[in-house]
């Protein structure tokens, strides 16, 4: 085994360790100086996720669908014009950060078991964010960040999303982005692209996945709709542009996983009186949502009932949810477990498991290192030069960057790699999610030793790879990356035996 797996400080305690001298160094400056004691703190809280795309994209829908509450409003008030952080606390609260002046607790309101905000007389204008303490496990590794529409009528409102994802005098506040679209339009594109900050580690594909959050309309909301959907996302995860923009594209109905998930037994009840009706005049009641809430369409659901049930699922979750009905499912949990997956929400977590919370440590770093490197290349200091070269060290020494750089660089169309052996390096440096299992493209509880064969075989196949005469400089170093992951990985299951 190589030299380079001895026992060296981990890239967060490095990265600590840098912040705090920064932070010395601009003792004297003291915004820059709080900035910097903020970044440690940062690097200890949950993973911010910022929650981005344009007007009616469903941006709110899918933050409650993740939360598995209606906390964030889904209408077009004034409230969906404020950047909004949703976090875990111990107990409920919603306080206004206004742009100047001291922060202020609102009141809390809830309406149909939707979360209302009332700004008391500012305006979206005077406000810098709402800040929505909420206890939720869902929240405890993830503070969400819900972004004002982008390509807003208003400039101003799609400025304030900008600001936060792409700020011109500070790295961005969201470690990672969720991006929304309905289609890949041009708009979408260059938003994704002004947003890739590559002042560190250009991998910022790492950090962002796209999802289809309206993705039942693509099937014009029939029952197979969410498989046009899936197969429009694996289109577009294909595509050149997209993979270099992006981590991956997944399809989500977003109304369905919503009210799947904050499903209530009225409705429950409802959807089964449906189910029990006539199918033929059921699919014709489903035709137009007009149909459906028309006075006399149903003999005895009132018009008031099928207007709120079209409103939380749309016509693709009634018809969906009162097929699985017929199907069988009559109880509420079993329901509501087969709409989410159905909805395309459960892949859409597995992807935020792997591809952020498993990288918080280095997405953390990363959004640190980008303030440092800032602040040094903006406010340049004597004193301050032996610390540009210790954060010039990490960013081209740390293996976690390099990982990161060597990810995106395998997304370009032009590199010169065979795609079983792109595929092979992509999974081996976390491409497909950072834990071990994943890496090494086994089941989640692999043994032991299934993963110390895999690895043994990986590591062999690229360093062939690394010491081949036939190999250029450049793969050569590729392929050297994925060797030492290897070499990573094998370390870390010696220790692992030894503690056992």
């Amino acid at each position: 085994m190589s030299s380079s797996t001895r026992a060296a400080p981990s890239l967060s305690a490095a990265v600590r360790a840098v912040l705090r001298r920064a932070a010395e160094v601009y003792r004297d400056n003291p915004t820059t100086a709080t900035q910097l004691r903020d970044q440690i703190d940062r690097l200890d809280e949950p993973l911010r996720v910022a929650v981005a795309g344009k007007v009616k994209a469903g941006k709110s829908t899918l933050l409650n669908a993740l939360v598995g509450e209606q906390i964030a409003p889904t209408d077009a008030g004034e409230c969906t014009q404020v950047v909004t952080w949703y976090r875990d606390a111990a107990s409920p609260r919603v306080t206004l950060m206004p742009r100047t002046g001291v922060p202020r607790q609102l009141p809390l309101i809830r309406t149909d078991g939707r979360l209302e905000f009332d700004l008391r007389g500012s305006t979206p204008d005077d406000v810098e964010r709402l800040l929505v303490d909420w206890p939720s496990r869902s929240l405890r590794t993830t503070t969400l960040i819900d972004t004002p529409g982008i390509a807003s009528l208003s400039t101003q409102v799609s400025a304030r999303s900008v600001a936060l994802l792409a700020p011109d005098d500070r790295p961005s506040d969201a470690d990672a982005v969720i991006y929304l679209m309905r289609h890949l339009h041009a708009t979408d594109v260059r938003f994704l692209e002004s947003f890739h900050d590559q002042a560190v580690a250009p991998a910022a594909v790492v950090n962002t996945i796209a999802v289809l959050s309206r993705a039942d309309e693509i099937g014009a909301g029939r029952l197979d709709a969410m498989v046009s959907a899936r197969q429009v996302a694996r289109r577009y995860r294909g595509e050149p542009k997209v993979r270099r923009l992006c981590q991956t594209v997944v399809a989500v109905a977003g109304l369905l996983a919503q009210t799947a998930r904050t499903l209530r037994q009225a409705e429950f009840s409802a959807l089964r009186e449906l189910a029990q009706g006539s199918r033929s005049e059921l699919d014709s009641l489903l035709l137009s949502a007009d149909r459906f809430v028309a006075a006399q369409a149903h003999p005895t659901l009132p018009a008031q009932t099928r207007n709120a049930l079209v409103e939380r699922f749309g016509l693709f979750g009634l018809r969906l949810a009162t097929n699985l009905i017929r199907q069988g499912h009559h109880e509420p949990a079993g329901l509501t477990e087969e709409l989410v997956r159905r909805s395309g929400l459960d892949e859409l977590r597995t992807v935020l498991a792997t591809q952020f919370t498993e990288r918080r440590d280095v997405l953390k770093a990363r959004s640190a290192l980008l303030l440092v490197d800032r602040t040094l290349r903006e406010q340049p200091r004597a004193e301050a030069h032996e610390l540009a070269g210790e954060v010039e060290r990490i960013l081209a020494g740390a293996h976690e960057f390099r990982e990161l750089r060597l990810l995106a660089e395998l997304r370009a169309p032009d590199l010169a790699l065979s795609a079983d052996a792109r595929s092979d390096a992509e999974r081996l440096l976390g491409g497909h999610g950072a834990a071990m299992p994943n890496r090494l493209g086994l089941g989640p509880d692999a043994d032991p030793g299934a993963l110390r064969e895999a690895v043994t075989a990986a590591l062999a196949r690229w360093q062939r790879r690394a010491e081949s005469p036939l190999s250029d400089r450049a793969a050569a170093d590729r392929a050297r990356v994925v060797v030492r992951s290897c070499e990573g990985m094998l370390a870390r299951l010696s220790r692992d035996q030894v503690s056992s």
